[in-house]
């Protein structure tokens, strides 16, 4: 395959790779024949992604020798719960699924989520394989192998670590996002150049209006895509399972889960909700001294161009606290925050009072800068 980029996520005996490029779809079953021993394929898309790319990806199968049961759910974070994940179970187990068979993942985060899942705990394991069609799954939830389903009390509180044998990502699916979708993937590039990588905060501070406008080119998005990968490869192989450093990955999300589960994981996308912990993260680091008042505004000047919402400031913020308590990274009843110390560059601080965040959070979301453009 021409244009394409290989990424390994080093993890010993369950190490395996990324493969970025674009129009590649069509070569997913060749690709993945190789690769597995069984020949017998579980399909998960939900119905706008199987409508567009569900055919092309069966077909494709197919004509490699898999027998393809499919197993179509409805869209949404809403939609990511225990329920969801017993009907592929039934799916799967009427089909007669052993533990040579496979399940595919074919959308974006919601949808890896809920297949890894159901995968990690399905005859207690069966093959995986992630093909993320949206920017946040492509550089984020689709590699290093977190899997799971929301609970009414927080974000992904029910789940397991369980890694792909094959993330295949094609970037000529984001051509079909809606813009607001884009605009919220990108949250999640912003993130990782903040906690990580300066060179590509520098990047997007000149071409971030190109992708958020659809207006880079095929290439462009490869070079990005793969970027963001090579960025949480390595903090995965460096840490698997969430022990250290790997924590770093969660910059934005500690308010940013609570935004979404005030919101019904309905009124916000989840990197719009990320995006808002984003700016509260970078009031707190200021407010402590941490954290330069240019590099704050440098950070929030690149998630101007991408929020498209109105912040949520008619959220209670002690309800906004008091679920950043019940999140699954809390540690001995206390609040962790992942804050920047400058571009590329956070550190974990679990000492931070509610008066502290009430002031962020103020700080953050009421400015002109926090409304969408």
């Amino acid at each position: 395959m021409s244009n394409t980029q290989t990424i390994m996520v080093a993890l010993g005996p369950r190490s395996y790779p990324i493969i970025v490029g674009h129009a590649i779809l069509p070569d997913f079953g060749k690709t993945l024949a190789p690769r597995l021993r069984g020949r017998r394929i579980g399909l998960v898309s939900d119905e706008c992604v199987w409508s567009r790319y569900g055919e092309e990806v069966v077909g494709s199968l197919t004509e490699a020798g898999f027998s393809v049961t499919h197993a179509i759910i409805p869209p949404g974070e809403q939609h990511k719960t225990l329920e969801t994940v017993s009907g592929l179970l039934d799916v799967f187990l009427d089909a007669r699924f052993d533990r040579q068979s496979t399940i595919v993942a074919l959308g974006g985060g919601v949808v890896g989520d809920i297949a890894g899942f159901a995968a990690a705990i399905l005859l207690r394991g069966v093959g995986f394989v992630q093909v993320p069609t949206t920017v946040v799954a492509q550089v984020d939830a689709s590699v290093g192998g977190k899997t799971g389903v929301d609970h009414p009390r927080g974000k992904n509180l029910i789940g397991a670590f369980y890694q792909p044998s094959l993330v295949y990502i094609d970037v000529g699916t984001l051509a079909t996002l809606p813009e607001r979708e884009l605009r919220a993937g990108l949250a999640e590039v912003v993130k990782h150049a903040v906690i990580r990588d300066p060179d590509l905060f520098a990047h997007l501070e000149t071409d971030l209006p190109r992708y958020a406008a659809a207006g880079a080119t095929s290439e462009a998005w490869v070079r990005l895509i793969a970027e963001n990968c090579r960025i949480k490869a390595e903090v995965v192989a460096k840490d698997e399972r969430e022990s250290g450093l790997r924590a770093i990955l969660n910059y934005g999300h500690t308010a940013g889960h609570a935004i979404e589960a005030l919101g019904d994981f309905d009124r916000y996308r989840h990197g719009e909700a990320v995006l808002f912990g984003m700016r509260i993260a970078g009031a707190l680091a200021q407010g402590r001294g941490m954290w330069s008042a240019e590099d704050r505004k440098r950070q929030d000047a690149l998630l101007d161009l991408l929020t498209a919402v109105e912040p949520p400031t008619d959220f209670p913020v002690d309800a906004v606290w008091d679920l950043m308590r019940s999140d699954k990274k809390v540690r001995a009843g206390t609040i962790r925050f992942v804050l920047p110390s400058r571009i590329g560059e956070v550190a974990l601080v679990d000492d931070i009072s509610r008066g502290e965040f009430e002031s962020a959070w103020a700080d953050a979301l009421t400015g002109s800068a926090a409304r969408p453009s």
